[in-house]
């Protein structure tokens, strides 16, 4: 909860990556759908305080101690990586054209740094087990041996499709709140369609507080999930038809799901606070 004309992303500034790069001419590499997603993120300042991908530094700090190399709280390393022969060709070239799996340059990332990094000893610390069928875990020791650090300048959003139709950045939600009035404000974090548990704390904050922003997740989830279409569709009938006017709004973050337990929990506090 907060008082609207006082939220404070974490570590004190919103970040903006929104960019006129040219990107004419660059070495480009594609990444998924994921990957391009928390690009966006970042650019957005929804991963505030990041401005790209971790270093070697930050990442080694935030998966042996849940902190930046600052000493400011992250538990989700948010990183890129590739082979040793990319790596290094990205390394020679400076800037790279990050490409969605649609073959649109959204973003230049601004090479650091690259390293390599010890797999088990991150899954151990992210997720606390090396159990293969752990999802994030299988996703960790199936990653390229390499990691690019460095900032990144988003220069072209995705094709507007009708899955990110309520996203939302963190200085729309800001103007979203103010335009209905509200001053406290509690976040829902959630990967499923409402159940009655979930209506129950709902109807609680919007009963003992101005309003509440419900988030969804959209994006790579486990088997036997829900699918995205469906949570959306849910929440639209809902607010719709069930919460009084005004009192819920809905917008989705696009991140994949990583099932990390208390550290992905306050991993999305993070986010919901920004």
């Amino acid at each position: 909860m907060s008082e609207n004309n006082s939220i404070k992303p974490h570590g004190g500034i919103l970040v903006n990556r929104i960019t006129k790069v040219d990107p004419t001419g660059l070495f480009s590499i594609t990444i998924s759908e994921d990957l391009a997603n928390d690009v966006e993120n970042i650019a957005d300042g929804i991963f505030s305080p990041l401005e790209g991908f971790l270093g070697q530094q930050d990442f080694e700090s935030v998966v042996s101690r849940g902190r930046l190399a600052n000493n400011l709280a992250w538990t989700i390393p948010i990183v890129l990586d590739v082979d040793e022969q990319t790596a290094s060709k990205m390394k020679e070239t400076g800037d790279v054209l990050l490409q969605n799996p649609q073959g649109v340059g959204v973003a230049v990332l601004h090479v650091e740094e690259t390293y390599s990094f010890d797999k088990e000893k991150t899954v151990q610390g992210i997720y606390g087990t090396t159990d293969s069928t752990h999802p994030g875990v299988a996703k960790t020791m199936s990653m390229k041996d390499y990691l690019v650090g460095g900032k990144i300048d988003y220069i072209q959003r995705p094709e507007e499709t009708e899955i990110r139709k309520h996203r939302l950045t963190p200085i729309q939600t800001r103007e979203a709140f103010a335009k209905a009035g509200w001053k406290t404000i509690c976040a829902f974090q959630t990967r499923n369609p409402p159940h009655v548990a979930h209506e129950m704390l709902q109807k609680t904050s919007i009963t003992t507080r101005d309003g509440v922003f419900v988030n969804p997740i959209i994006g790579k989830k486990k088997s036997g999930d829900f699918v995205d279409e469906v949570i959306v569709k849910c929440y639209e009938t809902m607010i719709k038809l069930y919460y009084p006017e005004n009192r819920c709004i809905l917008g989705t973050l696009h991140t994949e799901m990583k099932y990390a337990g208390p550290k992905e929990a306050i991993h999305h506090a993070i986010i919901r606070q920004n």
